[in-house]
């Protein structure tokens, strides 16, 4: 299946906007949004009863300089994880981010545990919002794709792929998530002549970024989309 590539670049807010408010927290989706994102992007694992949370590591609380619980999420309820402060805030839900979300906002779901690909469907149908899922094991991607073929679904890379045509058909990626510093041009060209679509991520630095856009990329991942709304609207007023 052939995609037709989005214009202009979407700005994707990393986890929200993370350079002011805690990655993953309703706080940090809100402000990438206010600060002119029109996506953003998230990462859900699941409670050990079933329910989707938005957080980024498998464990609580587990960086540098936290000082709440840790606790392993898919050995906690859903109850009792709600307990668990992360930087003064909750961990959300994958329900109550959809909730969350303007209804122009698209919703990028990392899916970081096994199984669960079900449930992310299941959830992004009962929340209404444009949602598309990836993943870097991208038996994940197939499988979402073949549960819900209207569904964009991604791959991450973090190498440069000899063929990232036969990767994304493999697994029936609509788009290729991939390291910025691992993007050029004939990249860029190759995943457009079968018609999908390149995120580059993550990319803050204003440079980088007008290499990108003036490549051609599709969105471009970023701790702040600030700078990036600005460059993406200036690069489009030219």
């Amino acid at each position: 299946m052939a995609y037709a590539s989005a214009r202009p670049v979407e700005v994707i807010g990393h986890r929200g906007s993370p350079r002011e408010y805690r990655e993953n927290t309703l706080s940090s989706f809100a402000r990438a949004f206010e600060l002119g994102a029109n996506a953003v992007e998230l990462d859900v694992h699941s409670t050990r009863d079933g329910v989707l949370v938005v957080h980024h590591d498998p464990i609580t609380n587990s960086r540098p300089g936290d000082t709440g619980p840790a606790v392993r999420i898919a050995d906690t309820t859903a109850t009792d994880l709600q307990r668990v402060p992360v930087a003064g805030e909750r961990i959300p839900t994958l329900a109550d981010v959809l909730a969350s979300v303007p209804d122009s906002g698209i919703v990028y779901i990392e899916v970081k545990a096994a199984a669960i690909e079900r449930e992310v469907v299941a959830a992004i149908r009962a929340g209404g919002r444009r949602c598309a899922v990836h993943s870097f094991d991208h038996r994940i991607a197939r499988h979402v794709a073949e549960l819900a073929p209207d569904l964009p679904c991604g791959i991450l890379q973090t190498s440069y792929p000899v063929d990232p045509v036969r990767a994304m058909r493999d697994a029936g990626a609509r788009d290729l998530w991939q390291q910025w510093e691992l993007i050029d041009q004939a990249l860029v060209d190759l995943v457009h002549g079968d018609g999908r679509r390149l995120v580059a991520w993550t990319a803050n630095d204003a440079h980088v970024a007008e290499r990108l856009i003036g490549w051609g990329a599709d969105g471009i991942c970023t701790d702040v989309p600030a700078i990036m709304r600005d460059l993406v609207d200036a690069h489009a007023a030219r």
